[in-house]
Formats: C-alpha cells, sequence, structure tokens
C-alpha cells in the first residue's frame, strides 16, 4: 500500500544561512501516528508547512493521499487538517461560527450534528455561541483543533498542540488524538513534550538541522538504542573506585555510596556476572541492585549530540 504522505528529497533554502531543510525523505503510511521530534530550529514547523501549503519548497516532491501538494493542490489540501502552533482567529466571532465557516471553506456542504460532536469533543458545546475574544488561552487552542477537525481530513497534522496549555486540555488533546486514530486518521505530531510523543506515537522521527537523523518504530528505537543503567548501592562508602574496577564503565555517586554501571541491552554479554565478581574481589560488599532503562528523551539528546 502506497503512503499517504510521500516526502522525497525535500530541500527549502533561503538566501542566507543553512538550508531550513536539506533532502528530507519520509514516508508516513495511513492510520499511524508519527511524532517528529527535534530543537527549536531543526526544521519541524518549516517540513509541516511545506506539506500544507503554506510555505513553497526549493526543490523535492511531496504527495497526500497520492495528490501533488503544487500541481494538484487543491486535492492535497482537501486532505489535511492543521493545528498550527500559533493562535490566530477573528476574535469577533463566536466559536460555532468559526468551526462552521472553515468547514464551508473546504466545500463540505454544512453538518451541524458533525460540528457539534466536535465541540463538544473539546468540552466547546457550552462555548459556542462565545465570542473568542472572550475564551481563554486553552480554550483558544481547543478552537483550533475543532477548526482542523472540521473538514473531516485524513492528515492532522498537530505542531506543538499542548504547548504552554493546561493539563486538561492536553488530556482532551489525546482522547480526541486516540478516536481519530481507531477512525484511520493519519496523525503527525511535534512535540517538546517527549513523554507523550513516547506515549501514544507508533514511529518516532528525529530531526535536527534540517535533516531527518532516523525514523523507527518506537519500540524498536528504544530496544536499538537504548541502554541501560544498573545502580549498585554499596553497604560501605568509598572514596575512590578501586583500580582492579578501572576498566569497566562505573561512576561513583558524590557520597560513595553508590556505583552506576551502563551496558548495551544488545551485547551478547553486559558483564554483569564479572563485575559483581570483581565488586567482591575488591572487597565491596553489595546492598542492593536496581536497573532504569534510557526513556526516549535520554535517545532523543543523545541522536542530536551526535548530530551537532
Amino acid at each position: 500500500m502506497a503512503p499517504i504522505v510521500d516526502i522525497k528529497s525535500l530541500t527549502k533554502s533561503y538566501a542566507k544561512g543553512p538550508p531550513a531543510l536539506n533532502a528530507v525523505s519520509l514516508q508516513i503510511e495511513k492510520g499511524e501516528i508519527l511524532a517528529l521530534l527535534g530543537p527549536n530550529g531543526a526544521g519541524k514547523t518549516t517540513l509541516i508547512s511545506i506539506i500544507c501549503g503554506i510555505v513553497t519548497p526549493s526543490s523535492g516532491t511531496v504527495t497526500v493521499g497520492g495528490h501533488d501538494i503544487l500541481t494538484d493542490y487543491r486535492a492535497a489540501r482537501s486532505m489535511i487538517g492543521l493545528v498550527p502552533q500559533e493562535v490566530m482567529l477573528e476574535p469577533f466571532e463566536t466559536v460555532i461560527n468559526t468551526v462552521t465557516f472553515t468547514r464551508g471553506l473546504f466545500g463540505k456542504k454544512p453538518d451541524p450534528a458533525l460540528i457539534e460532536r466536535i465541540l463538544k469533543s473539546l468540552s466547546l458545546w457550552d462555548k459556542r455561541n462565545s465570542k473568542v475574544m472572550a475564551l481563554s488561552g486553552g480554550m483558544k487552542r481547543r478552537v483550533l483543533i475543532a477548526k482542523a477537525l472540521s473538514h473531516e481530513p485524513s492528515v492532522l497534522f498537530l505542531d506543538e498542540p499542548t504547548a504552554g496549555v493546561d493539563v486538561e486540555l492536553r488530556k482532551d488533546m489525546w482522547r480526541v488524538v486516540d478516536e481519530l486514530r481507531e477512525s484511520g486518521v493519519t496523525i503527525i505530531l511535534t512535540t517538546h513534550y517527549i513523554e507523550e510523543a513516547e506515549a501514544i506515537a507508533d514511529r518516532i522521527g528525529v530531526i535536527s538541522g534540517g535533516q531527518i537523523l532516523l525514523v523507527e518504530d518506537k519500540a524498536t528505537l528504544m530496544s536499538r538504542l537504548g541502554a541501560k543503567e544498573m545502580e549498585i548501592e554499596l553497604h560501605d562508602p568509598i572514596d575512590a573506585l578501586p583500580e582492579s574496577l578501572a576498566g569497566y564503565n562505573l561512576s561513583r555517586s558524590d557520597d560513595g555510596t553508590t556505583l552506576s554501571y551502563v551496558y548495551d541491552t544488545q551485547a551478547g554479554r553486559t558483564g554483569i556476572t564479572r563485575l559483581l565478581q570483581d565488586l567482591s574481589a575488591a572487597g565491596l560488599v553489595v546492598r542492593d541492585v536496581q536497573t532504569r532503562q534510557s526513556s526516549l528523551e535520554d535517545i532523543f539528546v543523545g541522536l542530536v549530540k551526535e548530530k551537532t
């Protein structure tokens, strides 16, 4: 099956400075949730803006549902919903009119029942006749999401949708995302909240310096790149590591009561058995042992450091 979003060698250059995007290629499958992670200035918003027809690429191609975003713009754009970072709404219009008008812009017939369902799902129904200017920042963000859903898109872009909003909105947002995925909508999410990507995404993409560093299934990525850390609590503190343990990747806590050992989960041998034997041979008594798997944030920070 062809990907619903197919990006090939996409580049965006400006007169000054390095390219905002540099030969980016990415295929996004129908019905998946892809989380795109990257530091500020990595190219996330530029990539989304090109796909949504807001920015013109310097070179490369993008198709959405088989429709080229340049030569078949209307068909491609009709399949896309976008929740941008910036809150840009008509302040004197009511919530329900704002959302209904957006549906009409895409040539869709009026569907009051659908608009009602969308507003209720985002806890906006009670505010439907309120003017946008009277809403809180969080409520305005909900209106942006409702607008993006009003024309029933097949592909939904969420560009930092929960940045700076309350916990209640985040919960509503992810509940709606789950419902959309179940209905077959493809979702591309950019976020600084890495724990959210780790919780809901099917695949993780990492972008830095205008280039895609990798795109992997979340579980595969964490299994392939994730290291484990073993914390060894000693019965008695030590002032320094014994020379006999110098060959191990060990670090000592400031108070000397704990040793940390990082090892590769994919290696044939972890070295743990030999380490524990050598600890005993060095006269160190182990009180407790705990292990911790690397989080997605650890992996992300490591990848970006390698790039820079």
